[in-house]
């Protein structure tokens, strides 16, 4: 993919908030990055592929990423552009609107396909929403993240994170007063890991069926790339956050091994 003459730059107003997204992540919890982007990836084209089980997750990422020198462009819900200060952010620093439940859901990925194909790195989230497993496994995903990295023959990195859900409730803005005043007190470790490129070579767009394998592929190197990040948590979390519902309906069936 020839990208030199149109490679997407990270404006400086997004730059600017990456260091204070560290540095509100520093605030409220201890983070621990691990794992790396290869350097000839970090300005992409690339897709990140993240886990999703906390309204905090964005923040963390972001944090998380700067200490690696991407900017990503986020895949974000509607409700983020239409906030007042955050969704001016949003739009100047070049983030991708994601319409859940419309009809104009699809668009997201046409924009997000373009932006890869000019160069730049996306990240989403391939469950698609905060993650409802029992136990804060990787849900099944949807195809978005699949579909897009085929279509556009970019390297999808997962990237776990582990933490994130004891500094803001599910529920949030609901709880967020108390849940953040014992995370400043008490400070709990978010742990953040790059993982190794997914491989997708053997998927071929075209067939029937590539999008649902690939997705499962990704949602497989995630659980993976997690599991060394709650080692004595293999089944249930302990921080319980009894605001959360469960749903079985979306269980993928791997446990790392």
């Amino acid at each position: 993919m020839d990208t030199a003459h149109s490679l997407w730059q990270a404006p400086l107003i997004w730059r600017a908030a990456q260091l204070l997204a560290r540095s509100l992540v520093g605030l409220l919890a201890r983070l621990e990055v691990t794992g790396d982007v290869p350097a000839h990836l970090r300005r992409g084209p690339l897709v990140l592929a993240a886990n999703h089980i906390s309204p905090f997750d964005p923040v963390v990422m972001v944090a998380a990423c700067q200490t690696r020198g991407v900017a990503p462009r986020i895949m974000a819900t509607a409700g983020l552009f239409r906030a007042p200060v955050i969704g001016a952010l949003m739009r100047r620093a070049g983030h991708i609107r994601v319409d859940r439940g419309t009809s104009a859901v699809h668009q997201a990925l046409d924009v997000a396909t373009t932006a890869v194909a000019a160069g730049s790195t996306i990240l989403i989230y391939p469950e698609g929403r905060i993650g409802l497993d029992p136990g804060m496994w990787p849900e099944r995903g949807k195809t978005g993240a699949a579909r897009l990295a085929l279509t556009c023959g970019a390297p999808v990195i997962p990237v776990a994170q582990w933490g994130a859900h004891e500094v803001l409730p599910y529920r949030a803005p609901k709880g967020m007063l108390r849940s953040v005043a014992r995370a400043i007190w008490r400070r709990p470790v978010i742990r953040v890991h790059f993982g190794a490129p997914v491989e997708l070579g053997e998927v071929s767009a075209a067939g029937p069926g590539a999008a649902r394998r690939a997705t499962d592929a990704i949602i497989d190197a995630l659980t993976d790339t997690l599991a060394p990040l709650r080692p004595d948590e293999p089944d249930r979390p302990r921080h319980v956050d009894p605001g959360r519902p469960s749903d079985l309906g979306r269980v993928h069936r791997r446990r790392p091994g």
